[in-house]
């Protein structure tokens, strides 16, 4: 539905610029954003590639084991449900992790991978299960030590100071990810005593 709705879009623009007479505009509109985007992706690429090696070296070192497990108490206290040895756990540690150090693009597999195996342990059913909904609050919310793709747009548009942005970043994030656990908790007690 959305391809549809983008294609009408692009469609009616054009018609409209040909009968307005500013096709022109359209053409150099269409080239000029197509010229900046290969030249973001590959600014933003450049950058997560160096962030993505530096968490391999540190997977490596083992330091985001060392991470993971101090972060355990915390998640295993979020996710009653899931047993310390599941699989799913060490997605949801990877994806923290992951979200912790900025590496979104990184952290999107990793959390697929944790719901597909959340939704194995709620034996398949299509409807999502408290551990899922606790997830996805997270994930969406989370708390971000080092903003790289921002950073790297930044960087890519010459910001004086790219790195200005970590501090905002990071108390922003903490206060997102504070409030998702509690409306999430908020939400979930209440269900229970309904039930």
């Amino acid at each position: 539905m959305v391809n549809i709705i983008w294609v009408l879009l692009t469609l009616i623009g054009i018609v409209f610029a040909m009968f307005n007479g500013t096709i022109s505009e359209v053409n150099e509109a269409v080239f000029n954003g197509a010229k900046e985007a290969v030249t973001l992706c590959i600014g933003l690429i450049s950058i997560l590639v160096f962030w993505l090696g530096m968490m391999r070296i540190a997977e490596d070192a083992g330091l985001l084991k060392k991470l993971a497990n101090l972060f355990k108490p915390i998640v295993k206290r979020l996710f009653p449900e899931v047993p310390n040895d599941h699989p799913a756990m060490g997605y949801i540690l990877s994806n923290m992790m992951a979200n912790l150090f900025g590496l979104g693009n990184a952290a999107t597999p990793l959390g697929i991978k944790a719901m597909e195996e959340l939704k194995r342990l709620n034996g398949g059913k299509d409807y999502a299960s408290r551990s899922m909904i606790t997830f996805l609050a997270i994930n969406t919310s989370s708390i971000t030590l080092i903003p790289t793709t921002v950073i790297a747009i930044r960087m890519n548009y010459d910001s004086a100071n790219p790195t200005d942005i970590v501090g905002p970043t990071l108390i922003a994030t903490f206060c997102s990810a504070v409030g998702a656990i509690l409306i999430d908790r908020y939400f979930y007690y209440r269900r229970t005593r309904k039930g």
